[in-house]
């Protein structure tokens, strides 16, 4: 038995999805933990290019068991969609489980999102207003509605009566004008439960089950490390843990369980959304840089904001999740550059500090300190061995590991499967 999770080392948009997808072949099940559909996996795979967001990436192998785990707040109305999409493709959803404990993502969840963020004005965080913080925040205040209670029609009545009474004072409160019908919002989540019943289980004892009977099982977070609650850059923060922390809480497993943690790193870095982002490149070099990589939201379909590879966030990430490797996402953009920046430490009042402040405002004025090593300036897209990649690449990839302190499993060259360099026996965890 093996259960890995692999993890986002950055701000989210590293490339986890395809890397879960390339090796959910090695593994009887693939389990989500946290997030929403304002997370956005992009896959390219043999049955064409597809952008998940909230079903597992494991889901082109009918052969394993794709968990949506208690962590993950589910939008109904999104996870239809994408089931439908991927039976119209030729792809069975027959193997997808969704938690009975997941909370529900409602309409006026969506509504709420959007007026707060209206509200913020300048101080915008840059939600993705899909509803997100407003479930979690019902999560918590505990008056949430569960994929459990969508399938017991005196349950779901009760919840959302109290719900709605709740929403309706909130919105008065701010004298924001929000319909808010209860036989059409109920009728609405009574339709979702009886469509979705086939995959809705107690997802807690399907993986306990699977624990039980030594299967492999690869754990798949949303966003990334520097987007957590707690350790990211808060308030530009999503509203769960995508640390490997989180992956204890959002299926309802022990820590012991975990044998093994993948950090997932583009070999730059980008961020989606306000914030502070120390290595940023604004003008002609950013712009360059995003369309290389194509760098637009999975999920919003935003421009994301590009700069070098900052070592001093990897290390933190490393720190937080307790990472056993890295994979390097996205090597061939940096393909065309004929020299590279690598950020190695901040210059904070004249001092050289390896430390992530969590004061925004201090953050936000720590200077980069950069080495600067020469690219390579040949296409890497058609390599397949890491010791084939040009000399200047190889350099890279080795001195970003060491910077970070993790060695490489992964590096990828592009987009599709073949395009993923597995390095020399990176997979003993995996029996």
């Amino acid at each position: 038995m093996s259960v890995t999770v692999v993890v986002g080392g950055q701000w989210g948009d590293e490339g986890k999805g395809r890397v879960i997808d390339v090796l959910s072949d090695r593994v009887q099940v693939v389990a989500r933990y946290q997030g929403g559909s304002n997370a956005g996996h992009t896959i390219v795979n043999p049955y064409g290019k597809f952008a998940l967001h909230l079903i597992p990436s494991g889901i082109f192998n009918p052969k394993i068991k794709c968990v949506v785990g208690n962590g993950v707040v589910v939008d109904p109305s999104e996870m239809i969609r994408e089931i439908d999409e991927l039976n119209g493709r030729g792809i069975t959803t027959d193997n997808l489980y969704i938690s009975d404990r997941a909370h529900v993502v409602v309409s006026y969840h969506r509504q709420q999102d959007h007026l707060e963020e209206m509200a913020r004005g300048e101080m915008g965080i840059g939600t993705t207003k899909h509803g997100i913080g407003p479930t979690y925040a019902d999560k918590y205040a505990r008056i949430g509605i569960r994929m459990c209670d969508l399938q017991d029609e005196t349950t779901l009545r009760d919840k959302l009566t109290f719900a709605l009474y709740e929403k309706q004072r909130l919105f008065k409160a701010i004298n924001a004008n929000v319909d808010l019908p209860f036989d059409q919002i109920f009728g609405q989540l009574r339709g979702y439960g009886k469509r979705l019943a086939p995959h809705i289980t107690d997802t807690v004892e399907l993986v306990h089950a699977e624990l039980s009977a030594g299967s492999n099982i690869l754990i798949e977070g949303a966003q990334g490390t520097l987007l957590d609650i707690d350790f990211g850059t808060y308030p530009f923060v999503t509203s769960s843990s995508p640390t490997v922390g989180g992956a204890c809480l959002g299926l309802g497993i022990p820590p012991s369980a975990i044998g093994h943690s993948l950090g997932v790193f583009k070999a730059y870095l980008t961020r989606v959304g306000a914030g502070p982002f120390p290595t940023e490149l604004t003008g002609q070099q950013g712009d360059e840089l995003r369309g290389r990589g194509n760098e637009f939201g999975t999920t919003t379909g935003r421009p994301r904001r590009c700069g070098w590879f900052d070592a001093v966030l990897a290390k933190y990430a490393v720190r937080i999740n307790g990472l056993n490797s890295a994979a390097i996402t996205k090597l061939d953009v940096l393909d065309e550059l004929p020299m590279l920046k690598v950020c190695i430490g901040y210059e904070v009042d004249g001092c050289l500090s390896d430390r992530v402040p969590a004061d925004l405002r201090q953050f936000a004025q720590c200077k980069p300190v950069y080495e600067e090593m020469p690219g390579w300036q040949t296409s890497t897209r058609d390599v397949r061995k890491i010791e084939d990649l040009p000399a200047a690449a190889q350099n890279y990839v080795s001195r970003l590991t060491e910077l970070i302190g993790r060695p490489a499993a992964l590096v990828s060259v592009g987009d599709a499967r073949e395009q993923l360099i597995t390095l020399k026996n990176p997979f003993d965890w995996i029996a």
